[in-house]
């Protein structure tokens, strides 16, 4: 079993801030990739921003240039820093994981969490 943890929505004024963070732990063989993706109030969920273990990095059209993804190998965690946000942000964001679990019979897995909102003032 894999549980991500999410951490860092809040409010903030349009063009303000937000750095988001996400643990993954468990029985964690490797990872291949981490991201988020985020869903707004009566829309789907789209991708947000994607890494993966080799380093290659996948931006949504409307997050270039304003958001950063990252991550720490060691700490199996992914963070997401938001700059100059607008209302058209605001969501809830969801970060995710695929990879190996299962140390003695190692198998794919795919983890979400729980969320966390992320709401943009006007």
């Amino acid at each position: 079993q894999v549980q991500l943890v999410e951490s860092g929505g809040g409010l903030v004024q349009a063009g303000g801030s937000l750095r988001l963070s996400c643990a993954a732990s468990g029985s964690i063989v490797s990872i291949n990739a981490m991201g988020w993706y985020r869903q707004a109030p009566g829309k789907q969920r789209e991708l947000v921003a994607t890494t993966t273990s080799g380093g290659s990095e996948n931006y949504a059209d409307s997050v270039k240039g304003r958001f950063t993804i990252s991550r720490d190998n060691a700490k199996n965690t992914v963070y997401l820093q938001m700059d100059s946000l607008k209302p058209e942000d605001t969501a809830v964001y969801y970060c995710n994981s695929e990879g190996y679990s299962g140390y003695y019979y190692p198998a794919p897995f795919t983890a979400w969490g729980q969320g966390t909102l992320g709401t943009v003032s006007s």
